[in-house]
């Protein structure tokens, strides 16, 4: 099973309470991967989210991936860590984390794609590929032509985040990326479980077969 294929990303607007209800209903629907992300400085609080999520998922094969904060990931013992252009360096990262945790990167532009082939990581975020309201600071629209583009000068997997839904997908999995991130389409859907559910039978008939 390829990990990135369905990938949650929780939502840091939502109380922890309906944060675990998402998470336990999404996995149950079948997510691959579980991102946490805290946007405010509240470390305490993002240790207790994460830790909390991690209990949701012990026994199942989903991993647990820490947005942005490497100590936290490390506090928490996490499957990985996902940093973004403005957090620590990758090669400190990966230092830090060791070599078997999962390490990935969010790319906003082709520079930073074609300078993080030489990084130690498993696998990038390309962001955004479609304008969303939960990102309001999008430097670049890859849209679907720079995500086949992207998908050609990478030599990592790449999930594909922003903007995605079962309206737009089939043309995102038919390019033949390695996985789909989302916030909206699963965190605020009636039914989580549903959501991942319908997104997973989505994706899987719309994956090439080579």
């Amino acid at each position: 099973m390829n990990p990135y294929c369905l990938y949650l990303v929780t939502d840091d607007q939502q109380d922890l309470t309906t944060l675990l209800k998402v998470v336990k209903e999404a996995v149950a629907g079948g997510v691959t991967m579980v991102q946490v992300r805290e946007k405010g400085d509240n470390i305490r609080s993002y240790i207790k989210r994460a830790q909390a999520v991690k209990k949701v998922l012990q026994g199942t094969q989903v991993a647990l991936v820490i947005n942005d904060r490497v100590d936290v990931a490390l506090a928490v013992d996490a499957d990985g860590v996902h940093l973004g252009q403005t957090d620590m360096p990758v090669q400190l990262a990966r230092k830090l984390i060791g070599p078997n945790k999962l390490l990935g990167l969010s790319i906003e532009n082709e520079q930073q794609l074609l300078e993080a082939n030489d990084l130690p990581l498993d696998y990038i975020g390309l962001s955004a590929i479609f304008a969303t309201p939960t990102k309001t600071n999008i430097k670049k629209q890859w849209g679907i032509q720079g995500l086949i583009k992207a998908l050609q000068l990478s030599q990592f997997p790449i999930v594909a985040i922003g903007g995605i839904n079962h309206t737009n997908l089939d043309s995102i999995i038919e390019t033949g990326v390695d996985g789909v991130a989302l916030v909206s389409a699963i965190c605020h859907a009636e039914s989580p479980q549903q959501a991942a559910a319908d997104l997973l039978k989505q994706i899987q008939a719309a994956t090439p077969h080579h």
